[in-house]
């Protein structure tokens, strides 16, 4: 062999030197992703999301373990791991879907998740033959650009791009879909939004533009900074790794049945209804939500949810969600967050506040964080809450922390 050895690789052709200074980065993603994978099949409480987590990353592992050997010509010394590489690539996106699926609670029967790996497993069935071959002949044909294996190769490589941009995308409209829905049902979506998940997508959709327009040197890279940032994340983000976890609403904002209304008449398709008696019915709900917003002042809670408020009302949650959708024309998250500011700026000018923090205030009147109140300040009034102040001539006492 010499010093540069060419392989056709089953994803793309790569050429390599057996001495590259990146394959100490390659043997790190290996080493960290085992380890986090290792930590979500040993957490207690472990749910089925993390479970696909856990297997996603075991699987990430063996991947770039055999991209390793393939570059460094140490498939030599370990040749049974040839030919598992090829059709893994047909295992990410779905792992990916089914991942995302369960994280924001949808219901998807083993059937249908079954389905999705079908196409990896055909693959497989017909390298069964390569399998079984011995180990001299498996080099051969890996040494020969895949000889014998051409077509299979070449029907591999063309189905692995639109795959994984059908996953990626497929996966952001489900993200998408959630962010709406607990819109309508919580007021603090920042622990549960998956914004985190959202920016790992989109470092998959990096590695396949790399497939696409690079080379796997640049593709396994990214694979190995994929894996870094999948661990600064499970870090970062409580439950991943540990045994905390931020529950994800639960709801369902389709029309209720009679029985799921207490004491108020049921409306036959109360969705945005628009018959007489329908707006009469919202206006009442309205008025008795702008009552006890204006009286009790529940907004105040920063854990409020739909479900809790709906419960004081006496009604359902999906009557309560068409009310708000309807009469204030908002879902329930920026509803709740704009009773919010505005009743920052009102006890914001009350002289005996003006001693307290514009942190402070804003923990007053529900916000749970000073981004989740920045950024909804700024969203309504078209100013950061420092701005705001400032034109209004209020001084608030200074903090150390920049708003």
């Amino acid at each position: 062999m010499g010093d540069i050895i060419e392989i056709q690789n089953p994803s793309v052709s790569f050429i390599f030197s057996p001495h590259f200074s990146i394959g100490m980065l390659h043997i790190s993603g290996v080493v960290i992703a085992l380890f986090l994978s290792m930590l979500l099949f040993t957490k207690r409480g472990r749910s089925g999301a993390d479970m696909v987590l856990a297997f996603w990353l075991f699987l990430i592992s063996v991947h770039l373990f055999c991209y390793y050997l393939l570059a460094s010509t140490k498939y030599l010394e370990y040749p049974y791991f040839l030919g598992l590489e090829i059709a893994m690539p047909l295992l990410h996106g779905p792992l990916l879907f089914l991942y995302t699926t369960l994280l924001t609670g949808k219901t998807i029967s083993k059937l249908y998740r079954s389905l999705h790996f079908i196409p990896a497993i055909i693959v497989y069935i017909a390298l069964s033959k390569f399998f079984l071959l011995p180990t001299p002949q498996k080099i051969y044909v890996y040494e020969n650009n895949g000889i014998g294996y051409l077509g299979l190769l070449k029907i591999v490589h063309f189905a692995i791009l639109p795959s994984g941009i059908a996953y990626i995308l497929t996966s952001l409209y489900i993200i998408q879909e959630h962010r709406k829905n607990i819109s309508n049902l919580v007021s603090h979506i920042e622990k549960i939004n998956l914004n985190w998940l959202r920016y790992l997508i989109f470092g998959m959709c990096m590695i396949w533009v790399s497939i696409l327009l690079g080379n796997d040197i640049s593709t396994f890279s990214l694979v190995d900074v994929f894996i870094l940032f999948i661990g600064y994340f499970g870090i970062k983000q409580v439950g991943i790794f540990t045994n905390k976890v931020t529950p994800l609403p639960v709801g369902n904002l389709d029309a209720p049945t009679p029985g799921d209304i207490k004491d108020i008449p049921f409306i036959a398709n109360v969705k945005y209804q628009k018959s007489a008696i329908g707006q009469e019915f919202l206006s009442e709900i309205h008025s008795q939500v702008t009552r006890l917003m204006q009286q009790e002042k529940v907004f105040k809670d920063p854990e409020l949810s739909l479900n809790e408020l709906a419960e004081q009302l006496n009604i359902h949650p999906n009557t309560l969600s068409q009310v708000i959708n309807t009469m204030e024309n908002k879902n329930f998250y920026d509803y709740i967050n704009d009773l919010r500011i505005e009743e920052f700026k009102l006890i914001s000018i009350q002289p005996e506040n003006q001693k307290f923090t514009l942190l402070a205030m804003a923990y007053e009147v529900g916000f749970n964080s000073k981004t989740s109140f920045n950024r909804n300040f700024k969203k309504k009034i078209g100013l950061s809450p420092t701005a705001y102040l400032k034109q209004q001539k209020i001084a608030l006492q200074p903090i150390n922390i920049n708003m």
